[in-house]
C-alpha cells in the first residue's frame, strides 16, 4: 500500500504566536463548505509543555492559514488552567460539533530528547503523581470557534486517552473508540494497551468497554489506539490506527470493522501502511520517529490523511479512498 506524502511537507509548522511556539500536531480535520477546517495541538514551550488547540482553514487541503490569532479551546475553560488540552478529534453530528480531546490536569516539562521529566502539579482533584495522567472529555460547537465543555467522558482514575467518536450515531447510540491504559492482563484479554467501544445514549454516560482489536504484530509492539474518526464504506468501518513497537517508533495501521457492529473487525492488514521516512518525521523536539494520525478527509474519492510529524509539526498525505478500501480486504478475517 502507498500513501502519497504532500510534496511540500510539513503543511503546518510552530512559530507566529506565542501559544503556538514550540509545536503544532495531531490535528483534527473536517470538511464544510467547500473548506478543510484543522485544529491543532499547539504548545507554548516545552518547560513546562502546556498545550491549547488553534483553528486553521484551506481551500485545497494543503495550504492552511489560521482563522483567528489566538486558540479557540484552552484549560482555562476548563477551570485548570496550569493543566492541557490535547489531540483533539472532530466529528459532526446532528448539526453540532464534537471534540474530543485529552486533558492533563497538571503541567509538565519535556525535552527534545524524547525523554519526559514530570513537573506535576496539583490543580484539580487527586495528583498522579510519577502518572503520565490523562482524561478524555468532549466539548460542543456550532462554528468551531465557540467551544463549550459538555463531559468527560472517561473515568477520572482511568488513563484513558485516543478517543475517537462515530461521525454517526449507531443503531440509535453514540459510538467511541478508545484506549484504556491500565486494560491489560489475562483478565482483559490483551497483552497491552489496546482498542476499546463503548456506547452512549447521551455522550454523558458510557456503557462498558468491549475489546475490539489488540497488538498482534512486531511494529506494534506493546500498544495500539484509534487514529482519526472511522469512514463508513459500503463495506464497514474504515479505520486507521497507530502502533507503537518497543523502540516507540509510531507506525500507522489499518482495519475495517462491521458496520453494525464496529466491535467485530472484518478485516486488518498485518504490515503498517506507513512509518516514519522523511526527515520531519524521524527528527523533532518531543518525541522523534512518530506519525499519528488524527485527522482524515474524504473529498472527490480522495481520503487525505493528516498526522503529527514527530511530535513537532503536521503532515498530509493521500490515497484514493477505493484502493486503499480494496487493500485492506485483501486481509478479511
Amino acid at each position: 500500500m502507498k500513501i502519497k506524502r504532500y510534496e511540500k511537507n510539513p503543511i503546518v509548522i510552530p512559530g507566529k504566536y506565542d501559544w503556538r511556539m514550540v509545536a503544532s500536531f495531531n490535528p483534527a480535520c473536517i470538511f464544510e463548505d467547500g473548506k478543510f477546517y484543522m485544529l491543532e495541538r499547539a504548545c507554548s514551550g516545552l518547560k513546562p509543555l502546556q498545550c491549547r488547540i488553534g483553528l486553521l482553514k484551506s481551500d485545497d487541503g494543503f495550504n492552511f492559514e489560521h482563522v483567528l490569532d489566538k486558540p479557540v479551546f484552552t484549560p482555562e475553560q476548563l477551570g485548570c488552567p496550569a493543566g492541557t488540552v490535547e489531540d483533539p478529534r472532530i466529528t459532526k453530528i446532528d448539526g453540532k460539533y464534537y471534540l474530543i480531546f485529552a486533558h492533563r490536569p497538571f503541567n509538565y516539562n519535556c525535552y527534545p530528547n524524547g525523554i519526559s521529566e514530570p513537573l506535576y502539579t496539583p490543580v484539580i482533584g487527586k495528583m498522579f503523581e510519577g502518572i503520565n495522567m490523562t482524561r478524555s472529555g468532549i466539548a460542543v460547537s456550532e462554528n468551531m470557534i465557540d467551544w463549550e465543555f459538555k463531559c468527560w467522558i472517561t473515568p477520572p482514575d482511568v488513563d484513558d486517552r485516543d478517543n475517537v467518536l462515530f461521525p454517526q450515531k449507531i443503531n440509535g447510540r453514540f459510538a467511541m473508540l478508545r484506549r484504556p491504559m491500565d486494560y491489560v492482563g489475562e483478565e482483559y484479554g490483551c497483552s497491552g494497551p489496546s482498542i476499546w467501544l463503548s456506547y452512549s445514549e447521551d455522550l454523558m454516560t458510557w456503557s462498558d468497554p468491549e475489546l475490539v482489536a489488540v497488538p498482534e504484530n512486531d511494529w506494534e509492539g506493546g500498544k495500539i489506539g484509534a487514529a482519526s474518526p472511522p469512514i463508513l464504506t459500503d463495506e464497514g468501518w474504515l479505520t486507521l490506527y497507530h502502533g507503537v513497537d518497543e523502540n516507540v517508533v509510531y507506525r500507522v495501521g489499518i482495519m475495517l470493522l462491521d458496520k453494525d457492529n464496529p466491535a467485530k473487525v472484518i478485516a486488518r492488514s498485518p504490515e503498517f501502511i506507513m512509518e516514519p521516512e522523511e526527515y520531519y518525521e524521524k527528527v523533532g523536539l518531543i518525541i522523534p520517529n512518530v506519525i499519528f494520525p488524527t485527522a482524515n478527509v474524504v473529498k472527490d474519492g480522495i481520503l487525505h490523511i493528516y498526522y503529527g510529524c514527530a511530535d513537532t509539526c503536521i503532515g498530509a498525505a493521500t490515497v484514493p479512498l477505493d484502493e486503499i478500501l480494496e487493500y485492506v480486504l485483501k486481509y478479511k478475517i
